[in-house]
């Protein structure tokens, strides 16, 4: 297997949770089978989250932490993000990340456009994978919710910039997993990360 540029990015806003826990057990694996892999935890990142104006003109200039973590994304072949879900989509502050660093010009081209119509991705060429923790069942989020928060990430999200194909891998229970299950699902990371999937 090539080695491949992974960039993981830990969306959970705290210093402490089990969303580090998986994202480091997914970097942990990938580095053991000689993957790079840049490792960034929103938590330790500082900017304002507020996008702040209606256009893209007079942009607030990007603080060095989204500017780093637009150099992995740029840098990566293969980026990685772990989210908890929270009333249905993501943490704030990894909301905020997003509305602020993926910005025209470095993730998408407004003077460009797709065979729909749609700005034209500038991230093209890096796959993607999403390790998605939450409450809420996988048969709920299909049956109720008809996976609404993954068809934002493959559609308006990652998928919007070019990281494709994504895949997605939802963790439900989190905040009250049985006995034993946690382990499974930080070997399940592991194991993903060692083949970069």
């Amino acid at each position: 297997m090539t080695p491949k540029r992974i960039f993981v990015l830990d969306g959970h806003p705290a210093a402490s949770s089990l969303t580090r826990s998986l994202a480091e057990s997914y970097a942990n694996a990938a580095r053991g089978a000689g993957h790079q892999v840049r490792l960034t935890h929103l938590h330790d990142l500082e900017f304002d989250p507020d996008y702040g104006f209606g256009g893209y003109v007079n942009q607030k200039p990007l603080e060095p932490g989204l500017e780093q973590v637009l150099q992995d994304i740029e840098w990566a072949e293969h980026v990685v993000m772990a989210t908890p879900v929270w009333w249905g989509g993501f943490p704030a502050k990894l909301k905020g990340l997003i509305d602020r660093a993926f910005l025209p010009g470095r993730t998408f081209d407004t003077r460009k456009t797709t065979a729909i119509g749609l700005p034209a991705p500038l991230l093209t060429g890096r796959t993607g994978r999403v390790l998605m923790l939450s409450d809420t069942p996988n048969w709920v989020f299909r049956l109720f919710y008809r996976n609404a928060l993954m068809v934002q990430l493959r559609g308006q999200v990652l998928g919007f910039v070019g990281i494709r194909p994504l895949k997605i891998t939802q963790f439900a229970g989190a905040s009250h997993p049985r006995d034993g299950v946690v382990q499974k699902w930080l070997q399940r990371a592991a194991a993903i990360g060692a083949i970069a999937g």
